[in-house]
C-alpha cells in the first residue's frame, strides 16, 4: 500500500495506477439513527433514553455501593426529574430530597405503572451515541 494511504496526515490522495479504496458511507434511518453497511445498527435504547421517556413517574431505583460498610444496598423512591447517560436524578415526594444517582451504582429500575418505551418521532433529544 502507497505511503499516503497509510499514513492520515497526507489526506485523500491519488497515485497514478493503485485502485482507491471504498470506504462505506452512513445511511441515516426513519428514527434518526445512523446505520453504516457491514455494521450492526446503532442502538437506541439506552437506559437514560428509557428513563428520560418516562420523566414524572414514580420510580424504585436499586442501587448496589461495594465496599460500603454503611450501606452495601440501597432502594432509591423517587420521581424522575432527569436522566443523563452518566446519572439519574430523582425528587422524593414524602421529603421533598432530590437524588443525584450515578449509572455505574444503578442495577435495575422498577415503576408502578406502565413503562413508556415507544420512541415518538421528533420527540425531544434522545442521546444518541456512536458504537463503541
Amino acid at each position: 500500500m502507497p505511503y499516503n494511504q497509510q499514513n492520515p496526515y497526507l489526506g485523500n490522495q491519488q497515485i497514478a495506477g493503485t485502485p482507491q479504496m471504498q470506504v462505506p458511507f452512513p445511511v441515516s434511518t426513519p428514527s434518526g439513527g445512523i446505520n453504516v453497511p457491514g455494521m450492526l445498527p446503532v442502538e437506541e435504547s439506552y437506559i437514560e433514553n428509557i428513563l428520560r421517556l418516562n420523566k414524572g413517574k414514580l420510580v424504585h431505583v436499586y442501587t448496589t455501593f461495594e465496599h460500603n460498610s454503611e450501606w452495601n444496598a440501597k432502594i432509591f423512591n423517587g420521581i424522575i426529574e432527569a436522566a443523563g447517560r452518566d446519572h439519574v436524578i430523582l425528587s422524593d415526594p414524602q421529603t421533598g430530597k432530590r437524588y443525584l444517582i450515578p449509572m455505574i451504582y444503578v442495577d435495575f429500575v422498577t415503576f408502578d405503572e406502565p413503562i413508556e418505551y415507544e420512541y415518538p418521532f421528533g420527540a425531544g433529544p434522545l442521546a444518541n451515541y456512536p458504537p463503541r
